[in-house]
C-alpha cells in the first residue's frame, strides 16, 4: 500500500502566515511546560519555523523593553539620590582573623580604620 501522496505538478509555493496567526501561535508557546513541537504539530507547522517565530517575538520584546528603559533614563532623573541610613544600629566594620590549631582557636578583631597596622602585625606574626 502506497501511503505517500503524489506531489502536485508544478512549482511548490511558500506558505505565508498572517501576523495575527503568528502572534496566536507564539502566545500558545508562552505557557509553562509547553512543548513547541506539540504546538507546531497541532498547527501543522515545522517546529524549527515556530522556534524562529518565538525567538523573533522575544527579540522584539527585548528591544521594546530596552528602548523604554532608555526613554526612562533620558528623563530628568537626579544623578544622585541620598538615602538616609540608621547609624544607631550599625556596627563598625572590623577585620577578623581566626587561627585554629588542633583543638585551640584564637580570634583577633582589628578595626578597619587600622588596616595597615593589622597587615604589618600579620606579616610580623607569620614571618
Amino acid at each position: 500500500m502506497n501511503t505517500i501522496e503524489e506531489a502536485p505538478i508544478g512549482r511548490r509555493r511558500r506558505r505565508r502566515y498572517s501576523v495575527e496567526f503568528k502572534a496566536q501561535v507564539v502566545a500558545a508557546c508562552q505557557g509553562p511546560g509547553v512543548s513547541l513541537a506539540a504546538i507546531a504539530l497541532h498547527h501543522k507547522l515545522n517546529a524549527n519555523l515556530l522556534r524562529r517565530w518565538v525567538e523573533q517575538a522575544e527579540g522584539s520584546a527585548r528591544v521594546a523593553v530596552a528602548s523604554s528603559e532608555v526613554a526612562v533614563q533620558s528623563a530628568e532623573a537626579p544623578a544622585f539620590v541620598p538615602v538616609p541610613l540608621d547609624t544607631m544600629n550599625v556596627r563598625p566594620a572590623e577585620i577578623r582573623v581566626e587561627v585554629r590549631r588542633a583543638h585551640q582557636s584564637i580570634t583577633v578583631s582589628w578595626p578597619t580604620s587600622e588596616a595597615a597596622q593589622c597587615a604589618a602585625w600579620l606579616r610580623e606574626w607569620l614571618a
